[in-house]
C-alpha cells in the first residue's frame, strides 16, 4: 500500500459510517501517530510504499472504527488543552467544550497564587491536570469513583509531569472536609438525562462509561445539587464554582445555585451558541 491509498482506503471501508470530513481527520489522525507523517510528509511521500506493520495496523484500526469504537479509545489518547491524555473506557473522553471551561478558568484566576482547587468527577484528570498547569503553584485535588479512571489520572500527572492529589469518593457523598477549604470548586459532572440517548451516536453509548454520563430523567440536576452544596461548605468566600452543563437546564441550574445561597450566578455560553457553563460565587 501507498501513502496516497490510506485516505482511499479509510473512504472504501467506513464512508457509511462517517463523514468525509471526519474520515479526512481520522486518515491524517492515524498517519501522525503510527507513522509519524506529517500532513506534509503524507504529501511529500503519496508515492512511497508504507511498511508491513502499517498496513497491519491500518487495517485492525479501520476494523475497530467499523464498529464505531472511538479512535481515541483505539489509539489510547485524546488531545486537550495541548497535550496528549491517556483515555481508556474507563473514563471519558475528553471534549473541547471542556477545554473552555479550563481556559474560563485560568483567565479569571491568572493573576491569583497558591489556589487550593478541587475536581469533581476527575476522570482522565484532564482538568485537574490542565489547571495544575495553568495557575500559578496551585494545589490540585481530583476526585472520582472509579479506581480504574484515577490510575489514568495518575498516569496522566506523572507524563505531564504535575502534581495532583487524587481522591477515590462520591461526589454525591463526598467525606467531610474543612470548611471554606477550597478557592475553586470544578466539576464536569453526567448530565444528559436517560432520553436523550436515542439522539446520541453509537460510539459514545457503546463505548464511553455511561456512568460518566448520564442521569434519571427525573431528576436531571442531582449532581449539580450535591456539587452546590460541598461548594457551600467548601469554598472560602468571595471564591468560585465552575460547572458543565447540559444545555436545557441552565435556568434550573442557576435557580439552584441562587437558591444555595451563591451570588454571582452567571450562564457562559460555548463556542457552538450553546449554553454550557455555570460559575457562582460563595458568600
Amino acid at each position: 500500500m501507498k501513502t496516497s491509498e490510506v485516505a482511499i482506503t479509510m473512504r472504501q471501508r467506513l464512508q457509511d459510517i462517517y463523514p468525509a470530513g471526519e474520515l479526512d481527520a481520522m486518515t491524517r489522525i492515524i498517519m501522525e501517530e503510527v507513522m509519524h507523517y506529517t500532513a506534509v510528509d503524507t504529501v511529500m511521500r503519496a508515492n512511497e510504499e508504507l511498511p508491513e506493520f502499517f498496513v497491519t495496523r491500518l487495517d485492525s484500526i479501520i476494523s475497530r472504527l467499523s464498529r464505531h469504537e472511538p479512535l481515541q479509545y483505539i489509539l489510547g489518547k485524546a488531545r486537550f488543552h495541548g497535550h496528549d491524555f491517556k483515555v481508556t473506557p474507563a473514563t471519558l473522553i475528553p471534549r473541547p467544550e471542556t477545554e473552555q471551561l479550563v481556559d474560563l478558568i485560568a483567565d479569571e484566576n491568572r493573576e491569583y497564587e497558591d489556589l487550593h482547587v478541587i475536581d469533581l468527577g476527575t476522570g482522565s484528570g484532564c482538568i485537574a491536570i490542565s489547571l495544575a498547569r495553568a495557575l500559578k503553584y496551585a494545589q490540585v485535588t481530583g476526585v472520582d469513583i472509579s479506581n480504574d479512571a484515577l490510575d489514568v489520572a495518575r498516569e496522566n500527572a506523572a507524563n505531564l509531569k504535575v502534581r495532583v492529589r487524587w481522591l477515590e469518593a462520591d461526589m454525591l457523598e463526598m467525606p467531610p472536609m474543612p470548611a471554606h477549604s477550597f478557592d475553586i470548586v470544578v466539576s464536569n459532572p453526567p448530565y444528559i438525562t436517560m432520553s436523550e440517548q436515542a439522539t446520541m451516536e453509537r460510539n459514545v453509548l457503546d463505548y464511553e462509561p455511561h456512568s460518566a454520563l448520564f442521569v434519571p430523567d427525573d431528576d436531571p440536576l442531582l449532581y449539580y445539587r450535591a456539587i452546590a452544596q460541598f461548594a457551600r461548605h467548601a469554598l472560602k468566600p468571595g471564591r468560585r464554582l465552575y460547572l458543565e452543563i447540559n444545555r436545557s437546564y441552565g435556568n434550573e441550574v442557576a435557580a439552584l445555585l441562587h437558591g444555595c445561597g451563591m451570588t454571582d450566578v452567571a450562564l457562559h455560553r460555548d463556542s457552538f451558541g450553546n449554553t454550557r457553563f455555570a460559575t457562582a460565587t460563595a458568600r
